[in-house]
Formats: C-alpha cells, structure tokens, sequence
C-alpha cells in the first residue's frame, strides 16, 4: 500500500562534508518524490521504498549537526496539505498533458 510522506531536513553547511551532505540528502529524496521547497519532499511510497529512503537518509545524515523529520500524511495530498502561492507539486498518477 502506498502512503504519503513528507521530509524535511536541515543539514548543518557550515563545512565542505555539511555541503556535501545536503546535495546527498537532496538527490535521495528526489528518487522517491520531489521538492515543494527548498529543503522538503513530497513521497509517494510503499512500505519497502519508505525503508530503503529511511535507511539511505540515516546514512547520509550526522545525527548531532543536522535534522531530519519524516511525516506520514494520513489520507491523499489533497486532504491534507493547503498550498499557498506558488505550487509546483506535480500528480504523477494523473494523466500528463502536454
């Protein structure tokens, strides 16, 4: 079953390795949903994508400098997320029109 999730995190750049970490923590999190801000992902996964994405962040994070929160979101986008200005959340289970 596929849920909703958001990730936010906030990696600690004062350094060459912070640096090289918020790029880590970016790139694996656009496998798995895409970016509505700077430093947040919307995911749409199932259990073993969650697990794989949860275990690749915790490698990629240093516990005592940075921050990273998961949060399920309990029923679809729509019902729990308002967005206001700009959105440029895309639904991949919709029909993609040119």
């Amino acid at each position: 079953m596929r849920q909703n999730i958001l990730i936010s995190y906030d990696v600690n750049t004062m350094s060459k390795e912070g640096r090289r970490r918020l790029r880590k923590v970016a790139r694996a999190c656009q496998n798995y949903g895409q970016r509505v801000q700077f430093s947040v992902f919307e995911c749409t996964v199932n259990e073993m994508d969650l697990e794989r994405l949860r275990q690749r962040l915790l490698q990629i994070v240093n516990e005592e400098e940075d921050s990273l929160r998961i949060y399920h979101l309990r029923g679809s986008r729509d019902e729990v997320v308002e967005s206001y200005g700009r959105d440029t959340y895309i639904d991949f289970d919709q029909p993609l029109l040119a």
